[in-house]
């Protein structure tokens, strides 16, 4: 494992990773993972706290009602958002909701880690105030044409719901301003992954 001078705080060296919709986050992540990282991802938590049962689910339920339910009284994430992404206000009312529970989470388990670095990927981590409590950000980049390319290929959305989700969020130029580290996933796999490999030696291993 690398040698990192550790957040005192947590005895990890906690890197935070965002980036706007489909520029490449998860990919990675993936590649942190392998290099020896932890990963400790919000999207996911945030499917727990939406689950039935969830910390989050009858406060959002309440919030947006029952048509975004199914049958069986699962939220679904879909529908909630074609609402949210086409309203800005809804949208600012569900991270309301959402944001602290999650944090709180990731923070526990930030608190149970006993990996030396961890990864923490989250699409608001900024916004949400995660980011002031880690050592180092890392921000995925890529062009709106590869953003829409993505989101049309592997997750099914039309172009103009593509585009629809690309624009409720805050230009890419928001999240490079806060960056210790940018990777631009426009190019190859490998190309990413030469990117990742020399940010980890930098900021990581210190070399």
């Amino acid at each position: 494992m690398c040698k990192v001078t550790v957040n005192p705080a947590t005895d990890s060296y906690l890197i935070g990773l965002t980036g706007n919709i489909a520029t490449g986050k998860s990919t990675v992540a993936q590649m942190l993972v392998a290099l020896g990282a932890e990963l400790l991802d919000a999207d996911l938590v945030t499917h727990e706290v939406l689950a039935p049962g969830g910390a989050a689910y009858t406060e959002v339920v309440a919030a947006f009602g029952p048509d975004i339910l199914t049958p069986e009284g699962i939220i679904q994430r879909q529908e909630l958002g074609r609402i949210v992404f086409s309203d800005p206000e809804a949208l600012a009312r569900l991270e309301a909701i959402i944001h602290p529970i999650v944090t709180a989470i990731i923070d526990q388990r930030i608190a149970a880690s006993q990996t030396p670095v961890t990864v923490i990927e989250a699409i608001k981590l900024l916004e949400s105030g995660m980011a002031d409590k880690y050592d180092a950000i890392w921000v995925t980049i890529c062009s709106e044409a590869t953003q829409v390319a993505r989101l049309t290929s592997t997750r099914g959305l039309s172009y103009i719901d593509a585009l629809q989700r690309i624009h409720a969020q805050p230009p890419q130029a928001d999240k490079i301003a806060r960056a210790d580290v940018v990777i631009d996933t426009d190019g190859t796999l490998a190309d990413t992954r030469a990117q990742v490999v020399t940010a980890w030696q930098s900021l990581v291993e210190g070399k």
